[in-house]
């Protein structure tokens, strides 16, 4: 009888484990899912960024972009874009930089590279900014010219502020942040 009570008992723990391993499993595969939309969606709302040439997979939380792109430039604007996203553990950058052909190159009409750089600079910082929960990027204007990132709006608090030039100097290649955030209480 012991026997009998200890194998049913043994049993219905390992079912009840295996069960909660596959739900366990479900959620891992559901959050790999939003990870993986919410990358092709900000990587296609990117106006630099050709997405259609971009490819994501996502597997517990670590995103690999595959595919191919013109400029060393793109490929770390993608993985900047994408690392920002909530969830997001790792980017393994797989992208390959390809050359273009002349006529491609005069039909783009590339700014010079700094300016192209400072272009990279302000949609990596309002990207961080908008999937930031603690940060409204809504009210917050960046502009960056010559790697100096100047911010402008409102802001809910003194720690918003904060945070908010932290992101800023944080971004890959800025020299300096200009802080001009103003801190106002929202109704």
């Amino acid at each position: 009888m012991k026997k009998t009570l200890i194998a049913t008992v043994l049993v219905s723990s390992l079912t009840t484990a295996s069960a909660f391993a596959a739900d366990n499993s479900w959620e891992k595969e559901a959050s790999d899912a939003w990870i993986d939309g919410k990358a092709e969606a900000t990587l296609l709302f990117n106006g630099e960024l050709n997405n259609f040439d971009i490819n994501t997979d996502v597997k517990n939380g670590v995103v690999v972009l595959t595919g191919k792109v013109e400029h060393s430039v793109d490929k770390k604007l993608a993985e900047e874009l994408v690392l920002g996203i909530d969830g997001v553990k790792e980017v393994k950058n797989d992208l390959t930089i390809v050359d273009m052909s002349d006529e491609r190159k005069k039909e783009r009409n590339y700014e010079s590279d700094s300016g192209f750089t400072d272009a990279k600079i302000a949609t990596v910082i309002k990207s961080r900014y908008l999937f930031d929960t603690d940060v409204d990027g809504t009210d917050i204007d960046v502009d960056v010219e010559g790697l100096v990132v100047t911010l402008n709006g409102h802001v809910g608090s003194e720690a918003e502020r904060k945070l908010a030039v932290q992101i800023a100097k944080n971004a890959n290649d800025v020299k300096d942040v200009k802080d001009n955030l103003r801190v106002t209480k929202k109704s």
